[in-house]
C-alpha cells in the first residue's frame, strides 16, 4: 500500500546532542531510546479506516513524527512501519450502516487520512501495510503459534474460531501492568470478549474469525475467515522490522490489550521481545470527555482544513501539550496556535534576527528530553519576540530558524 507524500525535510547543521530519552510504558520510567548509529526501527499502530482523522489520531501521529524527526536529526536512518486495519468489525458495521461497500469506505477513509497527514507535515512511514494484503503473513504466524501449542479452537459448535492461549506466555501483563478484574474490564472495553463461552481463559484473544454470512473472508489452513486485530500488527511488525525493534507506539488506549497481546504473541513465536520499548501518546478529549468515534464528539482535521484553518496551526495546537498527557481540545487552544504561528512567520520574514544557534540548541535539548514540545515552542517564542523587538544584525538567523523549526518540529513557516 502506497504511503502519502511528504515534503522534503530540511537538514540542520548538527552539533553533538544528548541521547533521546523517553518514557517507556513497560518499564514505567524514562529510558534512552534508539541506537547511537545506523537504523532506528519503529512500528506505530495505524487507523481502522471507517471515519475521518480526529484530534486523537492527529496527536498520536504527530507525536511519533517528532520521534522520527529527532532520530533523523541524530543522523539515524529510520525504518518506520505503520499498519492500516482495513478489515475489522467497526469498518464492517459502518459500511452496513451507510450502505457503502466496505472496501470503498476503507479506500476513501485511507485517502482522507493520507491527505490529513500530508497537510500536517507528517513524514510518511517507509512501509504502510494493510491487513488485507497481509492475510498470508498473518496465517503463517498463526500456524507457527499453533505448532508451539499456543492456538486453540474455541468450544463453539457453530463457529470454532481460533484463539491465542495467552497463558503460555509467562511475561503476559508486564506491559499493561493490569491484573484480575481490572484487566478483564479493560479487555472488554477495548474490543475483547472475556465473556465468550468456550474460551480457556477470559483474556485469550481472537486470532482467526471463521466466516460468517455476509462478511468478507479469505482461504486459510484453518478454514475461510479473517484475522483478529492483535495478530495483524504482530505479523506485520515481525515481517517488516524483525524482533527487538526500538519502539512500538500508539495511543495510550493501545497499551492493553493490544500491545500486550502483540508482545505476548511475538515472544511465543520467536522467543525474543517484539520491541525494546513501548511509547504512548495521551488521550485527547472535548467538553470533558474522551474524543472518540463511539461518542461522536470529534473534531476532525479535514473539517478544520475545509474551514480554512492552516494545518500548521493545528500541528502547533497539538504540540502545545505534552505528548503523553491527557488533554482537551478547545477553540482557545487553536486560536492561540494561530497567533503563535503568525508571530513566528513575522519573525522569520525579517531581514535579520537574533542568532539562531542558541534557539536551535534549546529545541534539540527539549525534544531529547521526553519529546518536550511545549518547552521547544517556548524557545521559539522567545527568539521570535526578541527578534521582532530588537534591531538584530544576523541576516542568516531567520532562514536558519525557519529550517530548524521545519526539520525538528515539522512546522512550515
Amino acid at each position: 500500500m502506497q504511503a502519502w507524500r511528504a515534503a522534503p525535510v530540511p537538514t540542520v547543521p548538527r552539533t553533538d546532542s544528548d541521547d533521546l530519552k523517553i518514557f517507556d510504558s513497560a518499564a514505567q520510567e524514562i529510558v534512552t531510546l534508539g541506537p547511537r548509529h545506523g537504523i532506528a526501527r519503529m512500528y506505530v499502530c495505524g487507523i481502522t479506516p471507517y471515519d475521518a482523522t480526529h484530534m486523537g489520531h492527529a496527536n498520536t501521529y504527530v507525536t511519533f513524527d517528532l520521534l522520527n524527526r529527532v532520530w533523523r536529526d541524530h543522523g539515524l536512518d529510520v525504518k518506520y512501519t505503520q499498519n492500516v486495519t482495513d478489515v475489522d468489525d467497526p469498518l464492517l458495521e459502518r459500511a452496513d450502516q451507510t450502505g457503502v461497500d466496505w472496501r470503498d469506505l476503507a479506500a476513501d477513509q485511507i485517502q482522507l487520512f493520507r491527505d490529513d497527514m500530508e497537510a500536517l507535515n507528517v513524514i510518511p512511514p517507509a512501509d504502510y501495510v494493510g491487513a488485507v494484503e497481509s492475510v498470508g503473513l498473518i496465517t503463517d504466524l498463526i500456524d507457527e503459534l499453533q505448532q508451539r501449542g499456543s492456538i486453540y479452537a474455541v468450544d463453539d459448535p457453530d463457529y470454532p474460531d481460533l484463539y491465542f492461549r495467552r497463558k503460555s506466555d509467562d511475561d503476559f501483563g508486564s506491559l499493561g501492568h493490569l491484573e484480575g478484574a481490572q484487566a478483564l474490564a479493560v479487555f472488554a472495553e477495548r474490543g475483547g470478549d472475556p465473556d465468550r463461552p468456550g474460551k480457556e481463559d477470559p483474556l485469550d484473544c481472537l486470532v482467526w474469525r471463521l466466516e460468517r454470512p455476509g462478511e468478507p473472508a479469505w482461504d486459510s489452513p484453518f478454514g475461510r475467515g479473517r484475522p483478529g486485530w492483535h495478530i495483524e500488527c504482530t505479523a506485520i511488525a515481525l515481517q517488516k522490522l524483525g524482533t527487538d525493534f526500538d519502539v512500538q507506539g500508539g495511543g495510550s488506549d493501545l497499551v492493553f490489550p493490544h500491545h500486550e497481546m502483540c508482545a505476548a504473541e511475538a515472544r511465543v513465536a520467536t522467543g525474543r521481545p517484539l520491541a525494546r520499548a513501548y511509547v504512548h501518546g495521551g488521550m485527547v478529549g472535548l467538553d470533558g470527555e474522551k474524543m472518540s468515534k463511539s461518542l461522536g464528539n470529534l473534531v476532525l482535521v479535514s473539517q478544520l482544513r475545509e474551514q480554512g484553518t492552516d494545518p500548521m496551526a493545528i500541528r502547533l495546537a497539538l504540540l502545545a501539550n505534552r505528548y503523553r498527557e491527557d488533554w482537551f481540545w478547545t477553540d482557545d487552544l487553536l486560536r492561540s496556535a494561530e497567533r503563535r504561528l503568525q508571530r513566528w512567520r513575522e519573525a522569520v520574514r525579517l531581514d535579520a534576527g537574533l542568532g539562531a544557534a542558541e534557539v536551535i540548541t534549546q529545541i534539540r535539548s527539549a525534544l531529547n528530553h521526553d519529546l518536550d514540545a511545549p518547552t521547544a515552542l517556548a524557545a521559539v517564542d522567545a527568539w521570535a519576540g526578541a527578534s521582532l523587538a530588537a534591531d538584530c544584525d544576523d541576516t542568516e538567523a531567520p532562514r536558519q530558524v525557519a529550517e530548524a523549526v521545519d526539520a525538528l518540529l515539522g512546522i512550515r513557516l
